[in-house]
C-alpha cells in the first residue's frame, strides 16, 4: 500500500507500558515511529525515585508485577537483554487476620490450597482449571470482547470471573480463604458486591501460581528503560518533555495512538470527533483515588506473623466483611477508618533499593476521587495493628493524595490509577461502544491506555491490541 510521504508513520502520545508496546509493536512492523512523553523520564506508572532520604529508592507508582510476566506481549520481548531481571519474593502474597492466622499464596497451588484447611478441596476446584488454562485463555482475558480461540476453556473462566467476589466466597467456609479472595478482588477498586470484582481476583491468583509476582530489581523503572531500550533498538525515536495539548503540536504522520484517558482525548482532539462519540468519552466514569505511602525504614516490617515477612505483598484488611465493607464506604464517597491496605516491601528482597540493613515500604489505600484527606495515620494504623512496633522504624516517608496522584500523572484522574472504573459497565465498552474500543470516531486517531480493555495492570496489552488495529486500518498490516 501506497502512503505519502510524512514525518513519521506513527506517533505514539504518552511513554506508559501501553504507549511502550503500542509503539514497539508498529516499530517492529518496519514503521518509522515516534514516542512522545510529556514528563522528563519515561515510564508513566513505571517511575522510580529516591522519594523520601538518599540511597532509598521507591516505586512511585506500581511496584510489583504479576501482569507483566504474565503479559501475552511483554513475554515475547528480549528484555532480559536489555537489562530487565525479576526477582521473585519467597512468597508472592501474604493475609494477615487478627486472630493470629495468615493466608498465603504460594507459586505451587497445591501447597496453597493445603494451608487453606478444610477448604483445600475448594481452592482446588476453583482455581486448578484456571492455572491449567491459563495458557490458552490469557491472549482473550486480556484482550477486547471478541468469539474466544479456547470457548469451552473461556467460558469456564468466565462463569466464575463474571461474578461479584462475595458471591464467589460462598465456594469457601473458612474467613482465611474468604478473606484471601477479598484482598485479591480488592484491586477491582470498586465494592465487592459488584459484578465481574471476581475477574482481578482470579487472574491475580492464576498469576502467582504460574509466573509469580515479581519485583524489577532496581524498582519498576527498570521495566520502562528495558522496553525503551528494546525500541531504540528497532530504530525508534522517543522525545521527552514534550506535553502535548493539541494535535497541532504534532509531527506529521498517518496515525496517532494517545496513551491517555478519554479526559485528555477529548481536550487534545476532541473537535475531530464525532457528537456521538463526544457524548460517550464525556460520559465515561472514573473510580476510587488512591493515598499512597513512601517509608524509609530502620529496619524490615515487623509482622507478626512470619510468612508475612517472606512476602513480597502483603495485603492488610482482615476478613472479607471488613474489606468489602471499608470499599463499600469509599464508593459511597467516605473515607474508611479501617481501609484495606495494598503494601509492598522490596528492599526485602532487592538489597539495591536501600543501605545495608535498611528498607524500604510502599502502601496505598483506597480513597473517593478526588480526595485530599491525609490518610497517613489511618494507613500506618493498620499496619502497626499487624506489625506491633512499626511506627518506631519509620526514618521518613512521603505521602501523595489522589490530587497529587492525577497532577504526578494525568492519568490518573482523581487518583484512579486503573484509568477508569472496571465495572460489568465498562469491563466491554471502555472507552466508547464500538466495533473497536481503541478506534475514535476520526480518521486515524486511536485511543491505546488502560481505559480501553483490558483495563489497568502494566501488561501492555491495551497498547498492543489499539496498535494491532492501527496496522490492519492504516498500514493493511496483520
Amino acid at each position: 500500500m501506497h502512503l505519502e510521504k510524512r514525518d513519521f508513520d506513527a506517533v505514539v502520545v504518552g511513554a506508559g507500558p501501553n504507549g511502550l508496546a503500542a509503539a514497539i509493536l508498529m516499530q517492529q512492523k518496519g514503521l518509522s515511529v515516534l514516542l512522545i512523553e510529556g514528563k522528563e523520564t519515561i515510564g508513566g506508572g513505571l517511575r522510580s525515585a529516591e522519594l523520601t532520604l538518599p540511597g532509598y529508592i521507591h516505586d512511585i507508582c506500581s511496584a510489583v508485577h504479576p501482569l507483566a510476566v504474565a503479559s501475552p506481549f511483554f513475554e515475547k520481548l528480549p528484555l532480559t537483554e536489555h537489562g530487565l531481571e525479576y526477582i521473585y519474593p519467597r512468597l508472592a502474597a501474604a493475609h494477615p487476620f487478627d486472630n493470629g492466622t495468615t493466608a498465603i499464596i504460594k507459586t505451587s497451588l497445591e501447597e496453597t490450597a493445603f494451608l487453606l484447611g478444610n477448604d483445600e478441596e475448594n481452592y482446588l476446584q476453583l482455581m486448578r482449571p484456571i492455572v491449567k488454562n491459563w495458557p490458552l485463555i490469557a491472549p482473550d482475558v486480556l484482550a477486547p470482547l471478541h468469539y474466544p480461540k479456547y470457548p469451552y476453556e473461556m467460558a469456564g473462566f468466565g462463569l466464575s470471573a463474571i461474578t461479584s467476589a462475595t458471591f464467589l466466597s460462598n465456594r469457601f467456609n473458612s474467613s482465611e480463604a474468604k478473606g484471601l479472595l477479598a484482598g485479591m478482588a480488592a484491586h477491582s477498586m470498586q465494592p465487592l458486591t459488584n459484578l465481574t470484582t471476581s475477574a482481578i481476583a482470579l487472574v491475580l491468583m492464576a498469576s502467582a501460581h504460574l509466573k509469580g509476582w515479581p519485583i524489577p530489581k532496581g524498582g519498576s523503572n527498570q521495566i520502562a528503560n528495558a522496553l525503551a531500550s528494546y525500541f531504540f533498538s528497532l530504530g525508534g525515536k522517543i522525545q521527552t518533555g514534550f506535553y502535548v495539548n493539541s494535535l497541532e503540536q504534532l509531527p506529521s504522520s498517518h496515525v496517532v495512538l494517545f496513551d491517555v484517558t478519554p479526559q485528555q482525548l477529548l481536550k487534545i482532539a476532541g473537535h475531530k470527533f464525532s457528537s456521538l462519540y463526544k457524548w460517550q468519552l464525556e460520559r465515561y466514569r472514573y473510580g476510587m483515588g488512591v493515598f499512597k505511602i513512601d517509608w524509609a525504614l530502620d529496619a524490615p516490617i515487623p509482622f507478626k506473623a512470619t510468612e508475612c515477612r517472606d512476602a513480597g505483598t502483603v495485603h492488610i484488611g482482615n476478613t472479607i466483611e471488613e474489606i468489602a465493607f471499608s470499599e463499600q464506604q469509599i464508593w459511597d464517597g467516605k473515607e474508611a477508618e479501617k481501609p484495606f491496605v495494598l503494601l509492598s516491601q522490596p528492599s526485602l528482597f532487592d538489597i539495591s533499593r536501600a543501605p545495608v540493613g535498611k528498607h524500604t515500604a510502599w502502601a496505598y489505600c483506597h480513597v473517593p476521587k478526588g480526595s485530599k484527606k491525609d490518610m497517613t495515620t489511618i494507613i500506618e494504623d493498620q499496619v502497626e495493628r499487624f506489625a506491633p512496633g512499626f511506627k518506631r522504624i519509620i526514618l521518613a516517608k512521603h505521602t501523595m493524595d489522589s490530587a497529587q496522584m492525577e497532577e504526578y500523572n494525568p492519568n490518573y484522574i482523581g487518583g484512579d490509577i486503573n484509568g477508569g472504573v472496571i465495572d460489568i459497565g465498562q469491563l466491554f465498552t471502555r472507552p466508547a461502544l464500538r466495533w473497536s474500543p481503541y478506534k475514535t470516531s476520526a480518521k486515524g486517531i486511536y485511543i491505546c491506555s488502560s481505559s480501553t480493555p483490558p483495563g489497568g495492570g502494566v501488561h501492555g496489552m491495551c497498547g498492543y491490541h489499539a496498535a494491532k488495529k492501527a496496522l490492519k486500518d492504516v498500514f493493511k498490516i496483520q
